[in-house]
């Protein structure tokens, strides 16, 4: 199956791996629910291992700008990354040897599950999570220190169930390997509503422990060969990615993100119909 790189692709690549990256770093949860799709319309042709692991290869690029800028910024909670990557590292590789045996038409209807699924929680979040509190009340047991931009920095200090955390990460590990989507719509909520993280501290934590997971996809899916001839393209996303981690990371504070949020679940859901269509 040829999978080269049309003439075109050479722009279009890069400003749809800028807008996914933007967007995706925007919102806090990663492009790939966004990138997935927008690949399984734009080449009918690639297996699904060939598609997640274009998609992990951009959210892992993604993760990485985007992390860097929040390391700067002090909001990551590395304790917590660290715990939630015992579980969800090796379970990544797991997802990525199983969506290697996976045919594209059952990837594809599974996936509409998946973008319907988050849809529905994208659309609850831009309603309620944001106007919510979920401090824990319990004894602190972490602390980090975030620098803000005019020199001046505050302490943030809260509770992490440790249990919970182990418990959960083996799933987002899987979700986020196998979908080739990120753990950004499995980890935010656990992170937010189970672990009751603070939500300033949760999409940075998130994007660190996207990097660790995604990195032992990556590595799976290339000692399995599952990008095929897809390296090209993973190229030419990543490096709009590269760039729009840090135009969201900018943007975070500057635009309205119920309205993305509500934009983002209507697309997700319309696409996440046509995908189960596909399937059946």
């Amino acid at each position: 199956m040829g999978f080269d790189v049309a003439v075109h692709h050479l722009i279009l690549l890069p400003i749809i791996g800028l807008l996914v990256a933007t967007l995706g770093t925007l919102v806090g949860l990663g492009g790939g629910f966004i990138l997935v799709p927008i690949l399984l319309i734009m080449f009918p042709e690639a297996s699904a291992s060939t598609i997640s692991s274009i998609s992990l290869t951009v959210i892992f690029l993604n993760a990485v700008s985007a992390t860097v800028g929040n390391y700067r910024a002090g909001r990551i909670d590395f304790r917590t990354a660290s715990l939630l990557s015992i579980g969800a590292i090796p379970a990544a590789a797991v997802g990525a040897l199983v969506a290697n045996n996976v045919d594209r038409t059952t990837f594809d209807f599974c996936m509409g599950l998946m973008l319907l699924l988050g849809s529905l929680y994208v659309l609850w979040r831009s309603y309620k999570a944001q106007a919510m509190q979920w401090w824990n009340f319990q004894v602190a047991n972490r602390e980090i220190t975030e620098r803000i931009f005019n020199g001046r920095s505050f302490r943030i200090r809260f509770y992490v169930n440790t249990f919970m955390a182990t418990a959960i990460s083996p799933i987002s590990g899987f979700i986020s390997s196998f979908f080739g989507i990120g753990g950004g719509v499995v980890n935010v909520p656990a992170m937010t509503f189970l672990l009751k993280m603070p939500p300033r501290v949760v999409a940075p934590t998130a994007m660190l422990l996207l990097v660790l997971t995604s990195s032992s996809s990556l590595v799976t899916r290339i000692l399995t060969d599952q990008y095929q001839e897809g390296w090209a393209r993973a190229a030419l996303l990543g490096i709009g990615a590269l760039i729009g981690a840090q135009i969201g990371i900018y943007l975070s504070s500057k635009v309205n993100q119920k309205f993305i949020l509500i934009l983002l679940s209507i697309s997700m859901s319309l696409v996440g119909v046509r995908q189960i269509l596909v399937g059946i």
